[in-house]
């Protein structure tokens, strides 16, 4: 009898044993904290990449090619800088005031100065490194500073856009940012911006268009100044961006996902519609299909689907993309000339007003069917949405017209804006690097003077009034 209860326990003692064996996982996968994931983080850091290929040599060659043979280095100059200055002001002080504790829905807070307790492992839920995220950010302000560079490109003293481009990103981008993404009043409000339509695009486009008005045109123009010196340059950059605006969209989930497919693909989708639609304006209009338009086109569709990628399904990237051609080409080829500006690379036309036209847009299309973690716009039932967007748009333009004209106005006390007359003439190249892009005959491009077509005396008395274009 002993025998037989020792036997009955030992099987009873097993059999539960191996009852409780599946149930000890299953208790430790619901308790344990988010772990990170290597497939996300390689997902981001490769996104990281991308975008800081928008920024050079994509960017760079985008608008190096767009400028005259003379200040091809210093436009590639503005890029390459940037890129540099904005890595060290982001750890030192770019990210906490992006995305520390907000404080009254303005600010980041300092915990995060110097990049203190930005680590290796993950803030809060997500699945990758702090370090991750914050690299991630960091090249979305590089790129932002750098696209404002084309509106006063070929005019702007170096010291003077260095001291510039350290101040606009500190107190515009930052702020901005923390509005929308890092937990501010955008934010709060409840306003959508999946990749920067506003933080990146509007801000950058606007202070472009400022500075243009401040620093004042390019002498000549617009009745003097030569064409794009190499157009091959400003495609190959057109593409790069194209390419790396993947990382910059799709990296945007923060995930190797659904969500992340979503975005890559409705980016696609919508530069291609934004290209095919700058075309057929183009050719109907002035007969001809030009390499500039269907590259200006593209980075247009770009433009209008970042603050959307992640909300919208793939028909509707396409009308977003269409009506980004439509946009840029009316504030490119019309809107410009009759303001009056000189925004030599066009920044405002293309990132500003078609930026505007997709944070709209997102207003209109957004669907919490395609993204339960966003909102549904005024065509799904919810016009709150398009009026949020509304809000979104008009801070986002306030903020970088009135920063942009405030910071300019300082920098201008502390050293002057622009080059002279005569050093625009010869060429920044020259005058502010002491390089040359291109070692040709005279023959080829001209002397300074003669490519602008001027009175070489007007120019080196310095008087624009009086540099009328030589007959």
């Amino acid at each position: 009898m002993l025998t037989g209860l020792k036997r009955l326990a030992t099987v009873g003692l097993t059999a539960a044993s191996l009852w409780m064996l599946p149930a000890v996982p299953v208790f430790a996968q619901g308790t344990a904290p988010p772990a990170i994931n290597s497939g996300d983080t390689a997902w981001v850091l490769l996104s990281s990449a991308l975008v800081m290929a928008m920024v050079v040599p994509g960017l760079a060659f985008f608008y190096g090619g767009l400028v005259s043979q003379r200040n091809a280095l210093s436009t590639l100059m503005h890029s390459f800088f940037i890129l540099a200055l904005v890595a060290v002001q982001w750890v030192l002080i770019g990210y906490t005031l992006s995305f520390g504790p907000d404080i009254g829905g303005v600010i980041g807070g300092l915990d995060f100065l110097g990049f203190n307790g930005v680590g290796q492992e993950p803030n809060g839920s997500a699945t990758i490194p702090h370090l991750a995220f914050a690299a991630f950010q960091g090249m979305f302000a590089a790129i932002t500073v750098a696209l404002i560079t084309g509106g006063f490109a070929e005019r702007m003293r170096f010291p003077a856009f260095i001291l510039f481009s350290l101040l606009w990103t500190t107190l515009v981008y930052d702020p901005l940012a923390h509005w929308v993404w890092g937990g501010g009043w955008l934010a709060g409000l409840g306003a959508l911006d999946f990749a920067g339509g506003t933080v990146v695009h509007i801000s950058s486009g606007v202070s472009a268009l400022v500075a243009a008005l401040v620093i004042g045109k390019r002498y000549g123009y617009p009745e003097s100044l030569r064409p794009p010196h190499n157009l091959p340059f400003t495609v190959l950059g057109a593409a790069l961006l194209w390419f790396g605006w993947f990382g910059f969209n799709a990296g945007s989930a923060l995930a190797a996902n659904g969500l992340a497919s979503l975005a890559f693909v409705v980016t696609h989708a919508a530069t291609g519609a934004a290209t095919l639609t700058w075309v057929a304006v183009e050719w109907t209009i002035k007969g001809k299909p030009t390499v500039l338009g269907a590259a200006t086109g593209a980075i247009a569709g770009l433009v209008a689907i970042t603050p959307a990628a992640g909300y919208v399904d793939v028909l509707s990237s396409l009308v977003i993309g269409v009506g980004a051609g439509l946009v840029g080409y009316w504030g490119v080829n019309w809107l410009k000339a009759r303001l009056g500006a000189d925004d030599a690379l066009d920044v405002f036309g293309v990132h500003g007003l078609v930026g505007t036209w997709g944070a709209l847009a997102t207003g209109l299309f957004a669907s919490e069917a395609v993204n339960p973690a966003g909102a549904n716009g005024l065509l799904s039932g919810n016009p709150a949405q398009f009026v949020n967007q509304v809000i979104g748009v008009v801070a986002a333009w306030a903020m970088a017209a009135v920063g942009t004209y405030v910071i300019l106005k300082v920098v201008g006390v502390v050293t002057p804006l622009r080059v002279s007359c005569e050093e625009e003439l010869v060429g920044l190249d020259q005058t502010l690097h002491g390089e040359e892009a291109y070692h040709l005959s005279p023959t080829v491009f001209g002397h300074a003077s003669s490519a602008f077509g001027m009175d070489s005396a007007a120019a080196k008395a310095g008087n624009p009034a009086d540099a009328r274009p030589s007959s």
